[in-house]
Formats: structure tokens, sequence, C-alpha cells
């Protein structure tokens, strides 16, 4: 169960649990036996049949596309097609040669897709369940006006694990549904700071969103990195 440390308007906070939920699909697919079907890894080219590889070879691209004619040495026919059990992500050079030493950068573009800076990437620690909880920001926004502005790639449920939680979360939930809004939770004294929910993990802006029906809830956290921004022609 994964947890995550969570404060109220009221500054007062509890341990809970937010988990994915994911529905049933109305159709299944199965194999001519009935079987349900299983995903598997197929080799699809080696090294040797890499575009870099074969230019290399061959002087131009006019006389690589005659060698593929007439003998096909993009296609190894002993090893094309097998079955993989295991595979694990290498770096390689220019030359298709193992990289051991990776300096890993994060690059930040501008709307157009120029390169605006670089900073080296370095393992942000989770901070979601940490002694300083989750805050409530006081910032709300209308349901209608945060789906124009933000792009949610990911939502969470967030659920009770006890009675007491039961009656913290409901709250929270109630507050939210009368005002058909959402509101920016984040890290810091102030909230504003981003979620990050395990160490190595990508920085999220938070949203929670509250429905209640009777003595029911849902409590849906959403989280972006991407705003909406009008581009100026």
């Amino acid at each position: 169960m994964r947890t995550i440390k969570l404060a109220n308007d009221k500054k007062r906070d509890a341990a809970i649990s937010f988990e994915t939920t994911q529905r049933e699909r109305a159709v299944k697919y199965v194999l001519p036996n009935g079987a349900p079907p299983t995903n598997v890894k197929i080799l699809k080219a080696t090294i040797e049949q890499d575009i870099s590889t074969l230019l290399n070879k061959y002087e131009s691209l006019d006389d690589l596309a005659e060698e593929i004619i007439y003998s096909d040495p993009e296609i190894d026919f002993e090893r094309t097609g097998l079955l993989l059990d295991a595979s694990r992500k290498l770096y390689l050079t220019q030359d298709n040669e193992i990289l051991y030493g990776v300096d890993l950068y994060e690059i930040v573009k501008t709307p157009d897709g120029a390169e605006k800076g670089r900073t080296p990437h370095t393992k942000v620690q989770g901070n979601i369940n940490r002694e300083q909880p989750v805050q409530w920001s006081g910032k709300f926004f209308p349901k209608a006006k945060a789906m124009k502005m933000f792009v949610f790639s990911k939502k969470y449920q967030i659920r009770h694990v006890s009675g007491l939680t039961y009656d913290f979360l409901y709250d929270m939930a109630k507050q939210l549904h009368d005002k058909n809004a959402l509101m920016l939770i984040g890290t810091g004294k102030k909230g504003m700071q981003p979620l990050v929910l395990q160490t190595g993990g990508v920085p999220y802006r938070g949203f929670l969103e509250g429905r209640v029906q009777d003595d029911k809830y849902c409590l849906i956290l959403h989280l972006t990195n991407l705003e909406l921004k009008e581009l100026m022609i």
C-alpha cells in the first residue's frame, strides 16, 4: 500500500493510502483457442543491421539502397524475430560502442523546440511521506478553468485507512465538491512546491478533486507537469 502524508485546511495531517484504479474493459481479446494473449519481446534487428552501421559499410544511401534490393543486408535471417526473455538498456556512442560513463542532463526547450538551457540531472528524493506533510495551498481552481490550463497525465484515488481518516477525507472531498473546484496541493510551508512520489521521480503539481454522494466520497489526486499556454503569433 502506497501512502501519502496529507494535511487539510486546518493544518491537521494524517497518513493515508493512494492507488490507481483500473476500469474493466468492455471488450476482451483472446486467442483462437480462447486463451488470453500475452506480451512478448521480439528481436527486430541487431547492431549490424542498424542504419548507421550500414552507412559506414557502404559509401552512400544510393549504394546502400541498391545493396538492399539485391542482398538484404538490413535483415539477419538467423536472428531477426527471435523471442527475448530479458533485456537491459545500454547507451552507445556514435560508433555504436557501449558507453560506460553517462552524464544525464535535463534540457529545457522553448515552445518552438529550441534548446533554452540544460542542467545536470539529479535524483530528487521523494517528498510525499516525510515529517512535513503535503499541504493545501489555499488556491482553488474551477474545474472548467483547470482543464484548459493544465495537462493532467496521472491520477490517483486517495483512500482512508480507518474511521478517523474517513471523516478526515470526507470533509476534504465535501469542501471541494461544494466549490466545484480543484485545490492545488504541494510540499513546503505554503504547499507550493512540487510533489515527487518516489526517489528519482518526476516533480508534479498536485490538484485534489472531491466528489460526495450521501455518505460516500471520492477524493482524486491529479498530477501534471505541463501547463498550456497560448502562443503569440
